[in-house]
Parts: structure tokens; sequence; C-alpha cells
């Protein structure tokens, strides 16, 4: 479904990262890992299409077609859609109409579908309220979740959904990400499957979400590809300088 190929970004004259590569399949959800200012941010707001993520080389296939030069209105057209790590304040402008404008690109406005999932995610008495305004950061991190649940894209990038987030909902979390990608009750209603990149820091989110694949962005690259557990196990092992041992020996 994604393709990322050599991609190397820059971001205000500075190189971020560089010959990555990372391929995710149709229903395939990927962990991404890395140490703080690795990029993880800078590669999820490339694919995504921010227009100061400068593509120096490379490409970003998405269901076959190169959307390299594609603006970013113009990839969440074609269904992807991304959940922010601190999302703005967007003063002037109601929750609830937010959901209703997203939903009703696809033709779909449903009160009850904006009412089902706000009242799941705790925030049905914040839908008449400004975008994020007065939310503590986990209303925040809800409201983002409860955006993307409304985009319903068909390629999710989340950037740390489990961070600021406390122990009581980050289940809650968990369980509306796989609904949302098709992996939960009600997400097994849907026919097609979802596709998603997820970075998280503690991988708290692993133990909701069921991450095929995991993967750790290194000094600008990816590396060490497999499964989420083991890697997640060696990270808090051995921490990013095994990693940097590790590829040492290689």
């Amino acid at each position: 479904m994604l393709a990322v190929e050599n991609l190397g970004i820059s971001v205000g004259g500075k190189r971020i990262l560089s010959d990555v590569n990372l391929a995710i399949g149709e229903g395939e959800t990927i962990a991404l890992f890395g140490p703080n200012g690795s990029g993880k941010t800078t590669l999820l707001k490339a694919i995504m299409g921010f227009p100061s993520y400068r593509v120096d080389s490379g490409r970003i296939r998405f269901n076959g077609e190169d959307i390299t030069s594609l603006s970013l209105d113009e990839r969440s057209r074609r269904g992807i859609g991304i959940a922010f790590q601190a999302p703005p304040v967007v003063r002037g402008v109601k929750l609830g109409d937010v959901l209703r404008i997203t939903m009703g690109k696809r033709g779909e406005v449903r009160e009850d579908r904006i009412h089902e999932y706000a009242g799941r995610l705790k925030l049905a008495d914040f839908l008449p309220r400004e975008v994020n305004l007065g939310f503590s950061g986990g209303e925040v991190k809800r409201s983002e979740l409860l955006q993307l649940v409304a985009q319903n894209p068909d390629f999710a990038l989340l950037d740390e959904p489990d961070s600021g987030v406390d122990l009581e909902n980050i289940q809650l979390v968990g369980e509306v990400i796989n609904e949302l990608l098709g992996k939960g009750k009600a997400g097994a209603r849907e026919k097609k499957p979802r596709s998603a990149l997820i970075i998280t820091h503690a991988g708290h989110i692993l133990d909701y979400v069921n991450a095929d694949k995991a993967c750790i962005l290194f000094e600008g690259s990816i590396r060490c590809i497999g499964n989420p557990r083991e890697i997640l196990g060696d990270i808090h092992a051995k921490g990013y300088e095994g990693c940097a041992r590790c590829l040492s020996v290689k």
C-alpha cells in the first residue's frame, strides 16, 4: 500500500533523513521506534506531504501511484490521514463542525456515528467547543483520534498516540485505533483492510494495538525490521546504544 524508496528529507536546509526504505502492505500495521530527534515525526510528515519537509531524493508511492510531488490535501483525498503528536488549538472552529465537514467530504454525514465515537472517546460534551481549546493533554489526543476516525483513511499515520494519555484511557485509545484499522469488534464490519504506521516511544500502545512488524529509525535510516515485542524488549534491555553497537558489528 505504501512504499518509501531511498527517501532523503531536509527541513530548513538541514538533512534529517537519508535513504529511508520502508514498505507497508495492505492491512499491515508497523510500529516505528527510534531515539529522540531521529526523524520519526519528520518521516510521517514527509509521507503526509507537509511542504516544509523537502524531498531531496527518492520517492513515495501509495497504492502504486507516485505521490512524491502531490500536495498534502491531494494525499488526504487519496486516503492518507495523520494524527499529530502535539495538535494545535484551532480557535473559532467547533470540533463537531470539523467532524461533519470531514465526513461530508465522503458524502456520509451521520450524526449517530459522530455521537457514537465522541461518546466512546469521552468527548460528547466537547463537540460544541473550539478544537483543542482548553483541552487537557489526553483530551487533545482523543480529539485528534476522533477527527481521524471521521476521516476514515485507508492509511493512518499516528504520532505517539500513547503519549500524554493516562492509564485509564490508553486502552480506550487502543481499542478505537483497532476499530479504525478494521481489527477490533466494530472494525470487523469493514471489508477493506486499513494500514498504519505508528510512532511509539515507550511502546505502551502495543499492549492494545496489534502491530504486525516494528522497525527502528536510527541515524537517518530504517533499521532492524522484525517482531515488535522482540525489538521493544531489546530497546528496554540495551537502549538505542545497543543499536549502535549492533550496527557497528554488522
